[in-house]
């Protein structure tokens, strides 16, 4: 859990998400109500050349009459976009209007009030529901396979972290395993010496003996750095700060390597696989979005037909209460409505539009096929690799067992003059060798069994992970 919480491509991929919803509620926004709300005062004063009904214009004198008026508006205005396809907008004004003089208006100052209702559906093009969250779906496939690649990026870091682990765990019982050779050569170089000072060895065996704990010191400084190797690697996975990375305190791994037999059917692991792997996920997700826009391409080839109508209220009188009663009464009214229909000659555009979504529909289903296939290899290789790592156990052991029996036979027989201390010190290092490559089939079967896991997508379940 360390290494995915301080996992920089982790978050790089968890940010990548997450700004991926944001893209679908910017999509899904398209769709809320807009409310406009406006005032605005005008005045207008205008000579007059002559007169003008309803005003006492000037007749005699060559200085004009002036027509000055005041007009002050309101406005309130909701609209929305439909997932039909449609849009509407429902608007109130509200003016009042007076003019200065003596005027034979019925109203001075009056005071008028409309209330009007618009609509637009398509009819054929662009009609519905489905075409019209084409984009929301988009931005949600697009949500859906970052978040895909965020629990790739999971499984794979948390492969590498057992990955790094069991190479930990090799190189320090690799070291433990060549301290016990430099212990028995120790021990044998002890004996020889002994012998040599009793006269019963010559010098020359008790020199090869030195030698042969020479070159085990030898590889004890090498496995002691493999082992510190390995330690920043695990350190450097678990850990983004260079504090840690600067750290020589030594990390004792604490899970044991499995030996047992994991039985394993062939075809449950592929459909698991199948199933949870992130690619497939991935690959299914990036189809659908090819056939939604194709879905789309082909509302496009069809005629845009629209309906468009209003209905409209007014109301006037002498104070806002007037206008506002004459307005309800419904007395004064309009009404109205159509159709617009439009092609374009050829439609071209939406021909080749619909021609590419198509082939990439196309695409896609042929990547889906080729990912599905890859993980049905990946599968029963990694399967293989634990088959063949379990009797690479096996083997070892029985080798590595005969190796000791060797090695004790020969000791056995240097004792009794019947061999030589060249012969024991090779042996020691059949031996080491064996033990090493026991070890290495052990560690190497329980690094195929991760390897299983990732490639079924079951090291979330294992480890009991959750991506959010």
């Amino acid at each position: 859990m360390q290494a995915l919480e301080h996992n920089l491509d982790i978050q790089v991929s968890r940010h990548t998400r997450d700004a991926q919803l944001t893209d679908i509620i910017f999509e899904q926004a398209k769709f809320d109500p807009t409310v406009q709300l406006g005032g605005r005062y005008e005045r207008t004063v205008s000579p007059l050349n002559r007169p003008v009904f309803g005003f006492g214009g000037v007749t005699i004198g060559n200085e004009p009459d002036n027509f000055d008026q005041n007009d002050t508006r309101f406005n309130l205005g909701y609209s929305q976009r439909l997932l039909t396809g449609g849009t509407y907008d429902l608007s109130f004004n509200t003016n009042r209007n007076s003019v200065a003089g003596s005027t034979s208006f019925l109203f001075n100052p009056s005071y008028a009030s409309d209330l009007s209702f618009n609509l637009t559906q398509p009819l054929l093009r662009n009609l519905g529901p489905t075409v019209n969250k084409t984009l929301i779906t988009l931005a949600r496939n697009a949500a859906a396979v970052e978040q895909l690649q965020l629990v790739q990026q999971v499984l794979s870091v948390t492969a590498q972290v057992e990955q790094t682990y069991w190479e930990l765990v090799f190189a320090r019982e690799n070291l433990k395993v060549a301290r016990a050779t430099l212990k028995a050569a120790e021990e044998l170089l002890a004996s020889n010496r002994g012998k040599v000072k009793a006269g019963v060895m010559a010098e020359v065996e008790a020199l090869q003996a030195q030698a042969g704990v020479a070159s085990r010191i030898e590889q004890i400084l090498l496995a002691q750095k493999t082992v510190e190797d390995q330690e920043d690697q695990l350190r450097r996975l678990l850990s983004q700060s260079e504090w840690s990375l600067t750290q020589t305190t030594p990390l004792i791994p604490l899970d044991q390597p499995i030996q047992h037999r994991s039985e394993i059917a062939l075809q449950p692991i592929i459909d698991q696989a199948l199933e949870h792997r992130p690619e497939v996920l991935q690959a299914k997700k990036n189809l659908n979005s090819s056939q939604v826009q194709t879905q789309f391409a082909k509302n496009q080839l069809l005629p845009d037909l629209s309906f468009q109508g209003g209905l409209g209220l007014a109301g006037l009188g002498n104070n806002p209460g007037d206008s506002l009663d004459r307005l309800g009464s419904t007395d004064f009214y309009n009404v109205g409505g159509g159709l617009v229909l439009s092609y374009p000659l050829g439609n071209r555009g939406a021909e080749s539009q619909l021609q590419r979504r198509v082939l990439e529909t196309h695409q896609q289903q042929a990547s889906l096929l080729r990912v599905r296939q890859q993980i049905i290899l990946d599968v029963k290789e990694a399967i293989r690799q634990i088959e063949t790592n379990y009797k690479r156990i096996r083997t070892n052991q029985t080798a590595r067992r005969l190796s000791e029996k060797q090695l004790k036979a020969e000791e056995a027989r240097l004792n009794l003059g019947l061999s030589t201390t060249r012969l024991v010190i090779e042996f020691q290092r059949d031996l080491r060798i064996a033990q090493s490559r026991e070890l290495r089939a052990i560690l190497d079967y329980n690094q195929s069994l991760s390897r299983l896991r990732l490639v079924t997508a079951s090291t979330l379940d294992h480890y009991n992970i959750e991506v959010h």
